[in-house]
């Protein structure tokens, strides 16, 4: 049986672990991070206190980016004592009814994170194909016969990921968008242009990460697909064309 994991935060019931009866102590996070990460990868792990009618003590939320690997880490953790004297308990979040998350793209640091898991660090890549400044300097408010002091600095990216093991192609673009308070002060714009920069890379490259499926078999191997319903104009364009198109 096979799993389609995507680069997007998990938001399905299944892919969440809820585990009680934990002890106070040190890097709480850590130690139930380095226990459950042996079984996936995690997307995030998160410690609180009981609430003062549950008794002393903590539990926790994980969330696995794979179904599968959360209930195999249920299977093997509930009951067990692991880094501390007495047993956790470990069950699967139940679904809430009537509740709909709405599903967000990873950023780009969790998608290289969850890449590099699956293909390797060499099994994939990525390049900027172009980095423009679409930014207006020269907008005022005509209304009050004033010059906006606040200006804006805004750059777009286009990105293109490779999956050369997988035959896979996908590029992503996107817009990073900053205001700059004091527009005299050329360290601030300096500063604002380059975050302006970095926004837009990451933007992009989610962007690209989007459009890749990943299938699971149970023998671990992974296969990819391309997500047409996330296909884009851009997909389709050669590379000076794309480049024309976000100079314009």
């Amino acid at each position: 049986m096979a799993e389609v994991v995507e680069f997007r935060v998990p938001a399905a019931s299944a892919q969440t672990l809820l585990v009680w009866g934990l002890e106070p102590e040190p890097d709480l996070e850590h130690s139930l991070f380095s226990v459950f990460s042996k079984f996936g990868p995690l997307y995030s792990v998160r410690a609180h206190r009981n609430a003062a009618v549950a008794g002393p003590g903590y539990y926790a939320i994980i969330k696995f980016y794979s179904a599968g690997d959360a209930s195999r880490a249920q299977r093997a953790c509930n009951g067990q004592r692991l880094f501390q004297k007495s047993p956790l308990k470990v069950c699967v979040c139940t679904k809430q009814k009537g509740f709909q998350q709405q599903v967000l793209a990873l950023n780009s640091n969790k998608c290289q994170e969850l890449a590099n898991h699956y293909f390797g660090f060499n099994g994939w890549s990525s390049r900027i194909i172009t980095l423009q400044n679409v930014s207006d300097f020269d907008g005022g408010n005509e209304e009050l016969g004033e010059t906006l002091q606040k200006r804006s600095v805004k750059y777009l990216c286009a990105v293109e990921v490779t999956l050369p093991n997988h035959g896979v192609r996908t590029r992503g673009v996107a817009l990073g968008e900053a205001d700059i308070e004091n527009s005299e002060d050329p360290l601030e714009f300096v500063t604002a242009t380059r975050r302006v920069q970095k926004l837009a890379v990451g933007k992009a490259l989610s962007s690209a990460f989007q459009k890749i499926l990943l299938v699971v078999l149970e023998n671990g191997k992974v296969a990819v697909e391309y997500d047409s319903t996330q296909e884009e104009l851009t997909d389709s364009l050669t590379e000076e064309e794309l480049k024309g198109l976000v100079q314009v």
